[in-house]
């Protein structure tokens, strides 16, 4: 059997290593957490960091969402006023249409229409966060305009174009519909609709009215077929929320899993280490008395 006649080296090294496992146990107790640097354990480090990773991710989308979400609820409710916009249209040109109406009325109701047509090109400029919603991609620019020299009435100065954003991986949505396809697509074009009813008050021209009124009519049914475009967004929106919801949960799981300490081994490691460490540093007192004996003698 070989005995090594300087052992000192070695409890010294032996010291510092059980220091350092002092010192890890410590940490993971304090913190709860297994893997506090990736020294510790780099697989488990590694999926930690991934996971981090989707979680911020996760996040961000849901922010997203709730942009977005709050930019279709407002075109939507927009939508909704449009629709009841035309119906007093439609009232107001039925009454409009009744031969004994005089001058004088004909000329009460046609101001009446007119605020309605002003009331349009209002909601069709529908703003949100600074952007029109309804310009296609051309989000800063107003989408309609009064003209008196237009058939419609109107001018519109948006494009066709139509805004998307991402909101997932593998998951994108489009955001609006553009005014040239709500507002102004022909054979339902609201603003012609109401012009025209516009142009038969003010001749007095009953059976144009009429016909104005069929119109408007038909423009109304268009635009509440369209407003399912939102409504089916916003479904998509609370499904992708709801997606992300249980993805964050899974991942917060896994992160949990992978990452949580086992208190109870590693206060027993820590207790282990602490004994190691006393008798290492008594060992290393004896070797030092037992050199200085020899020194002396």
């Amino acid at each position: 059997m070989r005995v090594n006649p300087n052992p000192y080296p070695d409890l010294i090294a032996e010291t510092a290593q059980t220091k350092q496992q002092i010192a890890t146990d410590e940490q993971q107790i304090a913190s709860g957490s297994s893997v506090n640097v990736p020294s510790d354990n780099p697989g488990a480090a590694a999926v930690l960091i991934q996971d981090a990773g989707r979680t911020a991710q996760d996040d961000q989308f849901q922010r997203s969402i709730g942009s977005v979400q709050g930019e279709i609820q407002s075109a939507d409710s927009n939508l909704n006023s449009v629709i009841t916009a035309l119906q007093q249209a439609i009232s107001l040109g039925v009454e409009g249409a009744n031969g004994t109406l005089n001058a004088a009325d004909r000329a009460t109701i046609l101001t009446q229409v007119q605020g309605i047509q002003s009331q349009l090109v209002s909601l069709a400029n529908l703003s949100y966060q600074g952007n029109y919603v309804f310009a296609g991609t051309s989000t800063q620019t107003t989408p309609y305009v009064l003209d008196p020299s237009s058939p419609s009435g109107v001018v519109y100065q948006g494009n066709t174009g139509t805004n998307s954003v991402t909101l997932g991986n593998h998951f994108s949505l489009q955001t609006n519909v553009p005014g040239s396809q709500l507002f102004s697509a022909s054979g339902n074009d609201v603003f012609q609709s109401i012009q025209d009813l516009i142009n038969g008050l003010e001749t007095g021209n009953t059976a144009s009215i009429g016909t104005a009124v069929t119109e408007i009519g038909t423009a109304s049914t268009y635009i509440n077929t369209q407003a399912e475009f939102y409504g089916n967004a916003l479904n998509q929106l609370t499904a992708q929320q709801t997606y992300l919801g249980s993805d964050t949960t899974q991942l917060a799981e896994q992160q949990s899993i992978v990452g949580q300490a086992d208190l109870p081994a590693v206060i027993s490691n820590l207790t282990t280490a602490q004994t190691s460490l006393q008798a290492t540093l008594e060992a290393i007192a004896q070797t030092e008395s037992t050199n200085l004996f020899q020194y002396l003698k």
